[in-house]
């Protein structure tokens, strides 16, 4: 109903991208508020698009005139956006707070591990065999070990904006800018008076406020084995979640399947026997760094990795089994057929199966 719910899809940060705006019509626990009108909803959309792609040219590492890499190239960039160096600020102390599960200093592995340019060329340069796409990653113990250097010689100086980064060190900000920008934009559309609001960027969800029916939001989590099906709902009034899967973001490497979320101890495609983690947590950013850091941490170590955080979890493992941590079945419903935002892979290149909650 285009009086009740606005919403916009299209191409940014090398994923498909998702708002969704409750219009004119949606219920409010306050009748005296005058709703928006839906050329006001449209004029929003407009300005979370022009965010979205203002965040993307600095945060790009394959955008050679954005702020990472110019800092990347110049290792000292002294004032710096507030929206880029509160990003590495927030990267740093990641880093700390998941005992280094989750490390911004993983380009160079990245980069040996063949994402060396977009994830659509790289899928087009080397794409998948049927046989390499039914492997799982395996540790390999005798290869030798070059793990990340970590962000431990990060200088920041939050007077001047500056940034200095010490040699060997290079960032790549992949792993936890999709879920800032997610919840800058949704507190941008809440800002500008919109009544609810679903933002998903490639995967990383975040939502706020009322829904066309007044009840809460429902993000379906994918099958990370069979496109197309759902493994679950999770119903939030308003929160984040997120979903890092190494079967949808893969490409060829030599003989072997590779992806992109690293191990920072080793510096490959971390093999700690997870396909999959879903993470709700208060924010989409904080989401999305500990979905990855679990990932790394294996299944036991992630589900009490995000326990001890204070956000819930459902991992996957390369068998198909699945762990919670204890409060994650609070948030579980089951799905209607069709009607949910769906919670694909973070940079999940065809989310096909999203559409508006219900």
């Amino acid at each position: 109903n285009p009086d009740v719910t606005h919403d916009r899809r299209f191409r940014a940060m090398g994923c498909d991208m998702h708002l969704i705006l409750t219009g004119p019509d949606a219920a409010t626990d306050d009748p005296t508020a005058a709703p928006l009108s839906a050329a006001e909803l449209e004029a929003a959309l407009d300005d979370a698009e022009q965010l979205i792609e203002e965040l993307e040219a600095k945060w790009s590492r394959f955008r050679p005139d954005s702020e990472l890499s110019r800092l990347n190239r110049e290792r000292t960039v002294r004032d710096l956006s507030p929206e880029t160096y509160a990003l590495v600020e927030d990267a740093v102390e990641a880093w700390r707070v998941t005992d280094a599960r989750f490390d911004p200093t993983v380009l160079e592995a990245l980069l040996a591990a063949g994402y060396d340019r977009t994830f659509d060329e790289v899928a087009a340069r080397s794409p998948l065999s049927d046989e390499q796409r039914a492997l799982a990653p395996a540790a390999d113990l005798d290869e030798p070990r070059h793990p990340a250097p970590g962000p431990v010689g990060i200088e920041l100086d939050p007077a001047t904006r500056e940034v200095r980064l010490p040699d060997g060190v290079l960032l790549d900000l992949g792993g936890i800018g999709k879920g800032r920008a997610a919840d800058l934009v949704a507190a941008h559309l809440r800002g500008r008076g919109v009544a609810g609001v679903c933002v998903n960027l490639g995967g990383d969800v975040r939502v706020d406020g009322r829904t066309e029916h007044g009840g809460p939001w429902v993000v379906a989590v994918d099958d990370p084995f069979e496109e197309g099906r759902d493994l679950t709902g999770i119903a939030l009034e308003a929160g984040a979640v997120a979903t890092s899967t190494r079967t949808r973001r893969t490409w060829a490497h030599g003989a072997a399947p590779a992806h992109h979320l690293i191990d920072p101890a080793t510096g490959r495609p971390a093999a700690r026997g997870v396909a999959a983690v879903t993470v709700v947590a208060r924010d989409a950013e904080w989401a999305e760094v500990l979905a990855k850091a679990a990932f790394v941490a294996g299944m036991a170590g992630g589900v009490e990795l995000v326990a001890d955080a204070g956000a819930e979890a459902l991992l996957v493992a390369d068998d198909g089994t699945q762990a919670r941590t204890p409060g994650f079945a609070a948030f579980e419903v089951t799905l209607a057929p069709a009607g949910t935002a769906d919670a694909t892979d973070d940079g999940s290149p065809d989310p096909a199966d999203e559409s508006a909650p219900e």
